[in-house]
Formats: C-alpha cells, sequence, structure tokens
C-alpha cells in the first residue's frame, strides 16, 4: 500500500498551519481516548513551541450539548482533533476560524472551515490514519523540528488498533529513519513483574488468569517460572513455555487466530520515553477514562510529575477494568438474532469492556454493544471484527440510524462506534439496533 502524503492532503495541511500561525490563543478540543488525548497533547505542544496559547478540552462525545461547548468558545481560532467529522456543517456555519484534523467517517465536505481526513483523500482511516496521526502530520507541517512528536502520535495509533500502513506507514518510515522508533518483536509474555501483569491483563485478558490471583500463580507454576520472575528477565525458554501456555488457553477460550496475532504483534519503542506505544497509551487511556484529562495532555507534553501520577492512576485504572471484565464475563452477555449487548450502568468503562469482550469471550459471529444508562443520556458503544465487517456489518451508519431512530445521534467507524440516546428508551433501541445488523449482514 502506498505510505507516502497525497499532495492534496498537504496542501489542506499547510492550510492549517497558516490559519493557526495567524492567531495568538487557539482553543483545542478532542477526544478523551487514547488516541484524543495523543492528538491533543501533540497539538500542545506543537503550539507551546510556537509560542501560542491555548487552552485544550476533551470531550467524551461529540452531541448537540457538547457542540455547544464548542461553538459559544469564544476562540477566534478552534482546532478539534479526533471529532467533528459528524458536524462539518455546524462547524462551517461558525464565524471563527476552525480545523478539523478528524479521521471518522465523512457525513459531509467542508465549504468554509479547513477539514483533514485521510477519507477525503481515498484512505481508510480506521486502518490507515487516526487522529493523533493527523495531528503528527500538521505539526511537521508547522515545523519539521515536532518530528520527535511521532512517538506520542504512535501511541494513538496503538490505541485506535491502526495498522502501519498508509499515513501512519509514512510516520513509521520517517521514525525509524531518524532512530525515533524501533520496531521490536511481540510477545504475550509481559515485561513487568509477571504476578501482577498477568492478573492485570486484558490485551489479552485470559479466561482464569487475568483478574485471578490463584489462576496467575497455577500458571506459573505450570510453566516452571517463579512467582517474584519479572518478563523482561526470563530465559528463551521459559518465555516460550510461559507464551504456549498463554496461547493454548486463549484457543481453549475461543479467541480468533487474528486477535492472538494482534495481540502478539509488533511492538514500537519509543526512543524518549523508556516505554512502547502499548505503554504510553495505557497511560493516556487511563487518565481518561478517570476523569484525568488534563493530566493525560500534560504526559503527551512530557511533563514528569504527571508521568508519575499517571502510573499511579493507570494501576487501579487496570485492576477495576479486569475486576469489570471479569465479572462480565461470568454473567455473559444478552444475546439477540444479529447484536450481543451487556449493561455497563454500574461498571462504567463501556467502551473498554466493550471491546475486551468481542475480542476475548463475545459471540464472534455478532456485533458487541454496551450500554450506560447512568443518567438521563445513555452512552453506547460498539465493537465489530473484520470478518463481520466483510459480512456486511457497518456500526458507524448502524449506530446513527438507531440512535436516531429513538431521539439521539451516533456514528465513528464500521469497526468501532459510538451513541447516545434517552435512556428511556433503550429497549427501543436495542431492538432497533438488532435489526438494522441484520438487514446489514442480511444484505450480503
Amino acid at each position: 500500500m502506498d505510505r507516502s502524503v497525497p499532495n492534496k492532503l498537504l496542501d489542506e495541511l499547510s492550510k492549517a498551519a497558516e490559519i493557526v500561525r495567524g492567531h495568538n490563543f487557539i482553543h483545542v478540543f478532542s477526544h478523551y481516548d487514547a488516541d484524543g488525548i495523543a492528538s491533543a497533547g501533540i497539538i500542545a505542544k506543537t503550539l507551546l513551541r510556537e509560542g501560542k496559547e491555548f487552552t485544550a478540552t476533551l470531550l467524551t462525545t461529540l452531541d448537540d450539548t457538547t457542540f455547544e461547548q464548542i461553538r459559544n468558545c469564544g476562540a477566534e481560532c478552534v482546532i478539534i482533533s479526533d471529532l467533528g467529522a459528524s458536524y462539518i456543517e455546524e462547524l462551517d456555519a461558525m464565524s471563527c476560524d476552525v480545523v478539523v484534523l478528524d479521521h471518522h467517517t465523512v457525513c459531509a465536505e467542508a465549504s468554509r472551515i479547513c477539514y483533514v481526513n485521510p477519507h477525503l483523500y481515498g484512505i481508510d482511516g480506521m486502518k490507515y490514519g487516526c487522529g493523533s496521526t493527523m495531528s503528527c502530520l500538521f505539526a511537521i507541517r508547522m515545523d519539521h523540528r515536532n518530528w520527535d512528536l511521532v512517538q506520542v502520535a504512535f501511541a494513538g495509533m496503538y490505541g485506535d488498533r491502526q495498522e502501519m500502513e498508509g499515513l501512519n506507514g509514512f510516520l513509521l518510515d520517517g521514525a525509524v529513519k531518524r532512530e525515533i522508533i524501533k520496531a521490536e518483536s511481540g510477545s504475550v509474555v509481559p515485561r513487568g513483574k509477571l504476578t501482577d501483569e498477568l492478573y492485570l491483563s486484558t490485551e489479552p485478558y485470559v479466561r482464569g488468569v487475568s483478574g485471578n490471583a490463584e489462576g496467575v500463580a497455577a500458571l506459573l507454576k505450570d510453566a516452571g517460572i517463579p512467582r517474584d520472575a519479572a518478563g523482561s528477565g526470563l530465559s528463551d525458554e521459559e518465555r516460550r513455555r510461559l507464551s504456549s501456555l498463554i496461547f493454548l488457553k486463549l484457543a481453549e477460550q475461543g479467541v480468533a487466530a487474528d486477535t492472538m496475532e494482534i495481540t502478539s504483534g509488533t511492538r514500537y519503542a519509543l526512543r524518549d520515553w523508556g516505554l512502547d506505544s502499548a505503554g504510553l497509551a495505557s497511560l493516556f487511556d487511563s487518565c481518561g477514562r478517570c476523569g484525568q484529562t488534563g493530566m493525560g495532555v500534560a504526559v503527551a507534553c512530557g511533563d514528569r510529575d504527571s508521568i508519575e501520577s499517571a502510573a499511579d492512576i493507570e494501576r487501579e485504572y487496570r485492576r477495576e477494568v479486569v475486576q469489570s471484565a471479569t465479572a462480565l464475563d461470568g454473567r455473559g452477555l444478552n444475546q439477540m438474532s444479529s447484536v450481543q449487548w451487556f449493561d455497563s450502568t454500574r461498571s462504567g468503562y463501556t467502551g473498554v469492556l466493550c471491546g475486551i469482550a468481542m475480542s476475548y469471550f463475545g459471540d464472534h459471529s455478532k456485533p458487541t454493544f454496551g450500554i450506560n444508562s447512568s443518567e438521563e443520556t445513555a452512552k453506547v458503544s460498539g465493537r465489530a471484527t473484520g470478518k463481520l465487517l466483510a459480512k456486511g456489518a457497518d456500526l458507524s451508519s448502524a449506530l446513527r440510524d438507531a440512535c436516531s431512530a429513538v431521539g439521539g445521534t451516533g456514528g465513528g467507524h464500521r469497526i468501532a462506534s459510538g451513541g447516545s440516546f434517552p435512556s428511556a428508551r433503550t429497549d427501543d433501541f436495542v431492538k432497533k439496533l438488532n435489526d438494522i445488523v441484520g438487514a446489514q449482514v442480511s444484505a450480503r
């Protein structure tokens, strides 16, 4: 696949850079997940280097309510990253300068604002260019000294499960050439203290081991590895034995071969961080999910105190997620003819649990949805697989139409999307969603 940047995309990035250079203060809006925080951090660091003043606001979703924050922010220049595709017409109607750096499904093309999206140039933003990819390309267009920020972008790429081709491939080639990033062989064996890391593991989620201290101890005993061992200190033979046992358990719980391949895929070591892209993404994701988005952006900017604080948050966050995942695995998902879903009202972490369930213990023949109706407006997240997309599933349009049918909004990617709707309409929503997905798959 072509790993260059299309000239028209470069032209639009140059336009974005000129717009930003013409303002002293910029309001940045971004998403609160790993990709969104990475995107906001890249932009923030770029603006700091340019001597610009700015403020950053991270949103859990972009809907009519949160869009009013953008409309009424009062800034003469706004940058929106990892969001915006579903509100291009409304952003076009604003009087201030607007730059959108998004990668979600295109709903409309811009007539006035500067809108940069891989889909507009024939590149699949679901795979080959996420929010942090676009933000990094913007940063490099502002100044080539910003190439070091590609390390932060790789955390965003990992968070969005991107592939290293297309625009991502361009950044990888440039980063390797500059010795900023090093590609290393991957493994399902974590590098840290094994008793802790295996207990907290949700990538992969290993039934009977993740969230189960006795299961961790039994696994290490079967592998002939001391309980106080660290993954980084294992011999090749010990690593092989432990990897084999983990893969065997994943196979026994029905995990798809392509999921296991992704889980043990290439790691990307980040020169200036002492982490790989997965480790930095975990810090970002923990900050975002725990409501510490400002800390997440500070981490992305390299603030050492924030990095230490984020590591503490990450440990507790991972503990809560693995406990929620094991509980969900134990009670199972609600099965319908074309979809499976669960209520995350008590646990939270809807999108995270949705991804774990889809990959590690759900029915692979149906998309997975999580619904949190703890407030008047319910939040829904959906995840699918490549095989489901090949059968016709499109979660972006499914959630857009199902949410709209009950007075809400939704959208995103074909493989991963989200939305919101009135909590009182949950039953109607689920029935509508099941019908829509069923029609998508049966049409193939």
